[in-house]
């Protein structure tokens, strides 16, 4: 699985050849010739964030010593769009079922939900383009496979896919321990979406305003919080129990 590209020219060529691509990184000392227009040039028109970070931390990365103040981390399949999903929903002749990550970081945490997000019947899940993990190697393994058969949209706003979904008659549900609801008395059979926040942080007041309902899950003890893919996975399978009623 391609990971990492290393390079001026094959960070251009990777980009022309249309093969996902999650960030790049530019040094910040770089400096602004033919080469780096062009790459940010192609990462506007397709999309694709671009940070510029120190020259050590690029370094850091590289595997060749050869970066030349460039690296593009590669998704290890194509992302899907929206509509795609809903087209997904429509051909499966069952309410939409989607789960929405409001800025999970960890790659293991994400590729722990789209094995149980598979395992659970959900349509499709939603990530961010920014600050978040995206489908590299790390999240292919931890799914143990599932990122293959699971369809992943990347959108810059959560806030404003969250708009698109509701003029689409879904209903959000953010997960939440101030929630005022147990998620179990949520109603998963409606088209719905399931909102999990970042790890640390939960979701934020942007998203958290956005949501129809704001549902809890029961817990016990000193602890107040549960892992972002532990929390995910017992809110999607209780979708999938009440949609197998």
């Amino acid at each position: 699985m391609v990971d990492i590209i290393e390079g001026r020219n094959p960070v251009i060529e990777l980009l022309k050849a249309g093969h996902p691509i999650n960030k790049i990184l530019l040094a910040s000392n770089i400096k602004q010739g033919d080469a780096v227009t062009e790459i940010l040039r192609l990462s506007r028109a397709k999309g694709i964030p671009v940070e510029r970070v120190a020259r050590h931390i690029i370094d850091k990365q590289s595997i060749t010593s050869a970066n030349q103040g460039v690296i593009a981390y590669a998704a290890v399949k194509e992302y899907v769009s929206l509509e795609d999903l809903l087209t997904l929903s429509a051909e499966k002749n069952e309410p939409p079922l989607y789960v929405i990550l409001d800025g999970i970081e960890d790659p293991r945490n994400l590729g722990s939900i789209l094995r149980t997000a598979y395992a659970s019947g959900i349509h499709g899940v939603i990530i961010k383009s920014r600050r978040a993990a995206g489908l590299t190697a790390i999240v292919a393994k931890a799914s143990a496979g599932a990122v293959w058969y699971m369809p992943v949209a990347r959108v810059s706003s959560i806030p404003q896919i969250i708009e698109t979904l509701k003029r689409n008659n879904l209903w959000i549900i953010g997960v939440d321990q101030a929630g005022k609801v147990e998620y179990r008395q949520m109603d998963f059979r409606s088209p719905t979406a399931i909102v999990i926040g970042s790890e640390g942080k939960g979701l934020s007041e942007l998203v958290r305003k956005r949501c129809d309902f704001m549902a809890h899950i029961p817990m016990r003890g000193e602890i107040t919080s549960l892992n972002a893919s532990v929390a995910a996975a017992l809110v999607m399978y209780e979708a999938f129990k009440q949609r197998s009623r």
